[in-house]
């Protein structure tokens, strides 16, 4: 059975360094008929499993610590029955939200998570956050970027954990790298592709943002 790539959108807050924001989050799983992969766990667990639709899930992958990717972790682990998987070096961030409990399992660049018949290749990507990672997966030719690469450039990186120079260096060098046909699935908004967003690296440097 050959892998696709289903999606979705739930709602909810992102809350960080005192302030609150209504965001609506992307819901990417990837799989086939009987089994997928989950990436990120944003505001509604329920919602996220409608998306899952009775496969077995092998793991919730995710992108970073930010409450609004990881606020029904814990939700979404129970219903699916699911590890969940995150950098060592988000811990800080991921505390802000769950400070009692941990994730299951570490992901580490360069590791490789097999579901489907495809590989996901882990890339450590930081700057949005220490610990942010994309998703590469060849044999479909995306990359689930989480909040690291958007649709007009990286993602913000105006608060606490957060660096500009950090993520434009994890962007030139993890991901512009990629062939440019490779679709961006992001963690809010529009896909785009690597050929859309490279031209514009030297607009991003120019405007510090």
């Amino acid at each position: 059975m050959s892998a696709r790539i289903d999606h979705g959108t739930t709602s909810g807050t992102f809350d960080l360094d005192g302030g609150s924001w209504e965001v609506d989050n992307n819901v990417w799983v990837l799989g086939d008929d009987t089994e997928c992969v989950v990436i990120d766990a944003p505001h509604d667990a329920a919602a996220i499993a409608e998306v899952v639709a009775g496969r077995t899930v092998r793991a919730i992958l995710l992108t970073h610590g930010h409450s609004d990717h990881v606020d029904a972790a814990f939700d979404l682990k129970e219903s699916v029955d699911a590890p969940l998987h995150l950098h060592p070096d988000e811990a800080p961030v991921w505390e802000l939200t769950h400070p009692d409990r941990r994730w299951d399992e570490d992901l580490s660049d360069g590791q490789v998570i097999e579901v489907a018949g495809v590989s996901l290749h882990v890339l450590h990507t930081p700057g949005h956050a220490p610990g942010a990672c994309c998703f590469h997966v060849p044999e479909l030719g995306v990359v689930f970027s989480g909040d690291t690469l958007f649709q007009g450039g990286p993602g913000a990186t105006g608060r606490s954990f957060s660096d500009f120079d950090t993520i434009v260096a994890s962007i030139t060098d993890r991901l512009l790298t990629l062939p440019e046909e490779t679709v961006v699935h992001t963690g809010h908004g529009d896909s785009t592709s690597i050929g859309a967003e490279k031209p514009h690296r030297q607009e991003w440097l120019d405007n510090g943002s």
